[in-house]
């Protein structure tokens, strides 16, 4: 099992959307995909239809230590994709970590329940720094940071999510536990000067084999596309909704994105991504 965290302490940097589209897309290549929501705005949670609905969700799971899947993990209209829902309505769970001696280590115990029942955890995160945050980044073995390319973004990445992930590195020099690497998404890229600009800075700012090892911009981003919009309206993922490249358009079909993210995100996926090339368009339903 393989376990990602989708963070920023920026909002509205498309993080939720990220999550529904990586996790429809994997499901549909035949793995077991467990999204799990951490957001006190549940974007994620309402983003698929619910087929099957477990009484609890993410506070049974965190304050409760309720690790039985009947109790809280419910099952979407997508075949192998599988979701603990946001239901910390009065945001107590930060406190309850807080005061907890485990608190930012007992999300990672907590996952290793699902090890033999899942092959992909995905985490979404709320956008703004918490002992919440925190407890998933050192749950997962990889993070995914979605960035726009706007200048506010950029410095809040270093000044927030940079920041957290160095007092991390700290914290976990006396445990088993480690801060896993993060990869740069950029997302909603236009063909704007300004936005190429900060995009480019980025790439600068973190250059692949650089000093900075615990960060790399990916090759693969998304670009800023109504399909996306389109897609989240209707509650399908974007390899769905856009199997192929509209007529005229240069960008890459959103089905072709939303692959490149995947395959470069895990290189080991190749095999599984490809030929859905191929099979994408068997399953739109608009």
């Amino acid at each position: 099992m393989h376990t990602y965290t989708v963070i920023s302490t920026k909002g509205g940097v498309g993080k939720s959307t990220t999550c529904a589209h990586l996790g429809g897309l994997l499901a549909d290549a035949g793995l077991r995909v467990l999204l799990i929501d951490l957001d006190n705005q549940p974007t994620l949670s309402s983003y698929y239809q619910i087929q099957t609905e477990a009484p609890g969700g993410i506070y049974e799971l965190i304050a409760l230590n309720q690790t039985r899947p009947e109790q809280v993990i419910s099952s979407t209209v997508i075949q192998g994709l599988d979701i603990i829902v946001s239901n910390d309505y009065n945001a107590h769970l930060p406190q309850l970590l807080l005061s907890a001696p485990d608190g930012r280590f007992r999300l990672s115990n907590l996952i290793r329940q699902f090890e033999n029942d899942y092959d992909v955890v995905i985490m979404d995160t709320q956008g703004a720094r918490s002992i919440t945050l925190e407890a998933a980044v050192l749950a997962s073995d990889q993070a995914l940071s979605p960035i726009t390319p706007e200048l506010l973004s950029a410095r809040e990445f270093v000044r927030g999510t940079l920041g957290m992930l160095e007092e991390l590195e700290a914290l976990t020099q006396y445990t088993n536990l480690t801060v896993p690497r993060v990869s740069l998404l950029i997302n909603r890229l236009d063909e704007t000067r300004d936005a190429n600009g900060v995009a480019e800075s980025l790439r600068q700012m973190f250059p692949e084999g650089g000093n900075n090892r615990r960060v790399s911009v990916m090759s693969a981003h998304l670009r800023h596309l109504t399909a996306f919009r389109q897609a989240a309206a209707l509650g399908l993922p974007i390899h769905r909704f856009e199997p192929v490249k509209p007529a005229g358009r240069k960008s890459p079909a959103g089905a072709d994105q939303i692959r490149a993210v995947a395959m470069e995100l895990n290189p080991m996926w190749v095999s599984i991504l490809q030929p859905q090339l191929r099979e994408g368009a068997a399953h739109v339903c608009h």
